[in-house]
């Protein structure tokens, strides 16, 4: 059984996706709720709903309406007035009202009134034609829209929604010119227009920002990312036909023309943070100018200290972000005092003292309303508040997203301040936050760690509780972001248990059935990290978590990967506990993961769904599941197919899923039916320079086919012991004990015997033998050479197949024996002192035997488990003439008897039967025998009496 931790997503390149909601006033709420108290808790009784009902939210969790109060009479729904059912629909998102619509025709109408559609977001869906139509009735009213991606662009203007007012586009990569025109001309009363388009875009130019200015006269705000050059006719157009334009941004932008600026007069708020090729001495001279600037951005640029002292003193700045400028961090120049009351904020000084200040500042003013702790501030400048949130959160990102070595700064006061964020009123700074949380303790999104220092920080500063508490939110936006800050501060184990002790595993059960894709994502991989370990696996399957992680397979289509691996990364950590493998197969698991491995092209579902159904057939002696995976239709075919993959991971997980089946006689057989030992052997031909896990398991799903002798034949026929031998001489121990048991096995044929002799299988086995680290390689490989070398093999060797056999003579082989030979004897030698076995040969006292029994114990070699066929050959092999062979015989049945071994009643049970006990009492009593022998046959013997008779596992 294996465990992995989930993937961490690279925040630079995740699509982050939400829906957003109306903004609620929150008295107003208290106040609907309070009214309708008594009616959220009794039953329907309608003519058009003839059933009770529930109600469904975006977590998952259910409210049943048809509970019946003691305190309250039965309602009727339907007599409450129309007023103020869509005020209660207001605190709803647009999806709840939706599954509301279903309930009777007239909620239906209501629900598709327009005045509950002024806010939408469509980030996390396609919108095509068929989307459009529905929506553009509801539409009317609409006056905030956010979307993502260019091809959402042209389906806007079908929305109809003419009084647009704000409108919010994400990863806008693919977005032209011409779509950008078409959809400002369709929306001329927008007064704000944000866009993240890219890094260096070309296909957004000034000629479209120019076409905005025309068709947007009301224009307030205006932020894009990523163009490459803002020339002064655009920045002109601007100031001259929005004349009411106050918030500007050009962030990442490859050059602003900062003189033009100066026409831009009615300016309140100006960023060009990680914009290059600034002229900052011309463009303090201009900025400094501007009369109503109060907040200033120059965050990621190269500004200089005499820049930013010349803006300090601006009129009426109130706040001067400049997070990660090298030129401010070093020097008395970033340490300054505040000048003219505004706010400078740095890596170097202290933002929660600015911040502190800037609240004082506001609260001289005789209107400034009632302070709140969820917010910056909520003095009488809401505006500046806001603006000072949004520009630090998007600064924070950034900085993380950049992973540029900013720890001091981030243990010192950044988790603070991305902590004071995420409790903002402000629905995308909450969002902005916790995306920042979520990337700023990635220390290598390759190899998926985290910085344990900073995500204990956010654990000591309370963050946990905050994030668990925006994860409860109605808005699957800011769900999203919450779930991703918690998976990937999870991947820490003292927060994975803080996670755990605060309710977290049971809020990201309830994610993880949202009809959001993007929240259910999250969500699952939160559980995957979760469920690494065993702390973890008890709470999340009695959250009910395992169910919805099956449901996630079947419930999203292939082509999404990022949820369905999810999923079937944490259904794999499950699997591992024997309980909870019960519970997986219980709930469907064994179909859906197979569905995964079968019919998903991805390579990381493929993985994860190879490695779950590996745990899940680890536990053939404690429950169904492996013979069950061995039955589910196309099961073994997918597992046989996938360890072809290009991809290394998938190779590695789906052999050892065959390996784990191949303890199951039937799946044995149905896996050499289905093509696995070819399959297998080609692996091992191509995985010497693959990596530990892909060797072991490929030789290990080997050696459980060759327990079979009839895929034993077909794996030294089809060119499977070359390299198995070559695999004994990996450098890793734990390759070493699967190729020899894999050798073990194929010599008990004594075809495949004579096949290792001749591909120089002997000295790799001898080298096993004496050398390795794993005393069960050693053991092994000494039990090979001993089959090799019996009377069997000598009938082989004397046949046509021998003779015609190139490069191999008689002498060659009794050179290999005589090697071998002497190597056995070496390895048994080395577990009997010759002092200690003289006692025991000379005394049959139990305490004596004890005594030279755990001497010579090798504990792993009880979960060894041989056929009838192989314990016959054991015996059979204490007559040989050969003493070490003798020797080696009774030793190994030894460890094959050992009381506390996983299979000692099963091979006691076969020697019973076989009469080996006749045999064991001539060995220990011949003059003539081996001193081994003779000690180890009377341990064996006593073995057998502790069990009772006809004993069988």
């Amino acid at each position: 059984m294996r465990e992995m931790v989930g993937a961490v997503d690279d925040m630079c390149h995740k699509r982050r996706r939400k829906v957003v909601e109306e903004e609620v006033d929150f008295d107003e709420e208290e106040k609907i709720f309070g009214q309708c108290k008594r009616l959220t808790t009794v039953a329907v009784s309608s003519r058009d709903c003839s059933s009770s009902f529930g109600v469904e939210s975006s977590c998952g969790t259910t409210r049943r309406s048809n509970y019946y109060s003691t305190y309250y009479e039965e309602a009727d729904w339907t007599r409450l007035p129309d007023d103020t059912l869509l005020k209660v629909f207001t605190l709803l998102n647009n999806r709840d009202r939706a599954s509301l619509a279903s309930v009777c025709k007239g909620w239906r109408i209501l629900a598709a009134s327009p005045s509950l559609w002024t806010s939408l977001d469509i980030r996390a869906h396609a919108l095509d034609s068929d989307m459009t139509s529905s929506l553009s009735s509801r539409c009317a009213k609409l006056q905030r829209l956010r979307f993502q991606g260019g091809s959402a662009a042209n389906a806007i203007v079908g929305l109809q929604a003419r009084g647009l007012q704000d409108l919010s586009g994400d990863h806008c990569w693919d977005l032209s010119d011409a779509s950008l025109c078409m959809m400002v001309a369709r929306h001329e009363a927008l007064e704000s227009l944000q866009l993240q388009i890219g890094a260096d875009c070309e296909r957004i130019t000034n000629d479209a920002i120019k076409v905005v200015a025309t068709c947007c006269p009301k224009l307030k705000r205006l932020r894009i990312s990523g163009i490459r050059d803002v020339d002064s006719p655009t920045i002109g157009a601007l100031a001259k036909l929005c004349p009411d334009l106050m918030d500007l941004a050009f962030f990442d932008c490859t050059s602003v023309d900062d003189m033009a600026l100066a026409a831009a007069t009615s300016l309140r708020f100006l960023s060009v943070a990680g914009s290059r090729f600034i002229s900052w001495s011309s463009a303090a001279d201009v900025w400094i100018k501007l009369p109503h600037l109060t907040g200033l951005d120059v965050s990621r640029t190269d500004i200089t200290a005499g820049a930013a002292a010349r803006l300090m003193v601006a009129p009426k700045l109130k706040v001067f972000c400049a997070l990660n400028c090298a030129n401010l961090e070093h020097g008395n120049e970033a340490a300054a005092p505040l000048l003219n009351s505004s706010v400078l904020l740095t890596q170097c000084t202290d933002i929660q003292k600015g911040l502190a200040s800037l609240i004082s500042i506001d609260a001289r003013s005789p209107t400034c309303r009632k302070l709140t702790d969820s917010s910056i501030c909520k003095g009488c400048n809401l505006e500046l508040t806001e603006w000072t949130e949004w520009m630090l959160s998007h600064a924070l990102l950034k900085m993380a997203e950049s992973n540029s070595g900013l720890k001091s700064f981030w243990l010192k006061q950044g988790t603070a301040l991305m902590l004071r964020l995420v409790q903002s009123q402000q629905e995308d700074v909450q969002e902005r936050a916790a995306t920042a949380l979520a990337t700023f303790i990635l220390i290598d999104n390759e190899i998926e760690s985290v910085d344990s220092a900073k995500a204990e920080a956010v654990m000591h500063a309370g963050g946990i509780a905050h994030l668990l508490r925006l994860a409860k939110s109605f808005r699957e936006g800011v769900q999203s972001e919450a779930a991703k800050a918690i998976a990937n501060l999870s991947v820490n184990a003292e927060v994975a248990k803080t996670v755990a002790t605060e309710g977290g595993i049971s809020i990201l059960a309830s994610l993880a059935r949202s009809p959001n894709r993007w929240v259910a994502e999250e969500a699952a991989g939160g559980l995957w990290n979760l469920s690494v370990g065993e702390d973890h696996k008890g709470a999340i399957a009695g959250a009910g978590a395992i169910e919805a992680l099956v449901d996630l397979a079947f419930k999203w289509p292939s082509r999404n990967e990022g949820v369905l691996e999810r999923a079937a990364g944490a259904l794999a950590n499950l699997a591992a506990d024997d309980k909870c493998s019960m519970e997986v197969a219980t709930a469907g698991g064994v179909h859906a993961l197979v569905t995964l491995a079968r019919f998903c092209n991805h390579e990381g579902v493929q993985e994860q769904a190879a490695r779950a159904l590996a745990n899940l057939a680890a536990h053939g002696d404690s429950n169904g599941n492996n013979a069950a995976v061995g039955k589910e239709p196309g099961a073994l075919e997918a597992l046989v197919h996938l360890t072809c993959s290009n991809h290394e991971g998938v190779r590695q997980e789906a052999a050892g899923a065959l390996w784990n089946l191949s303890f199951d006689d039937r799946n044995r057989e149905a896996i050499a039916a289905v093509g696995g030992v070819e399959a297998l052997v080609a692996l091992a031909q191509n995985c010497s320079t693959g990596s530990q896990g892909l060797q072991e398991r490929a030789a290990g799903a080997l050696w459980g086919l060759s327990v079979s002798e009839v895929n034993s034949i077909a794996i030294g026929r089809g060119g499977g012991v070359a390299p198995l031998i070559a695999l004994s001489r990996s450098e890793f121990e734990d390759v070493h004990e699967t190729a020899a048991g894999a050798l073990w096995n194929l010599a008990f044929n004594p075809g495949n015997a004579l096949r290792i002799v001749e591909e120089e299988g002997v000295p790799a086995l001898v080298h096993l033998c004496s050398s390795s680290t794993s005393k069960m390689a050693r053991f092994m490989a000494a039990l090979a050479l001993a089959y090799m070398f019996d009377s069997r093999t000598d009938e082989v060797a004397s046949g046509p197949v021998f003779n015609e056999s190139p490069g191999l003579g008689v002498e060659g082989l009794e050179a290999a024996r005589h090697l071998a030979i002497r190597n056995i004897d070496a390895f048994v030698l080395e577990f009997s002192n010759h002092q200690a076995l003289l006692v025991p040969a000379t005394s049959l006292a139990p305490a004596v035997l004890t005594q030279v029994a755990e001497s010579a114990h090798i504990q792993e070699a009880g979960h060894l488990r041989c056929s009838g066929a192989e314990v016959g050959r054991f015996v059979a092999m204490l007559r040989n003439k050969a003493a070490v062979l003798r020797s080696c015989a009774a030793f190994a049945l030894m460890q094959f008897t050992m009381p506390g071994g996983r299979h000692a009643m099963h091979h006691v049970s076969l020697l019973q039967k076989a009469g080996a006990g006749r045999v064991l009492r001539t060995v220990a009593a011949a003059a003539t025998a081996p001193l081994q022998a003779k000690v180890f046959a009377r341990v064996v013997l006593r073995n057998l009496e502790l069990h009772p008779a006809g004993t069988s596992s």
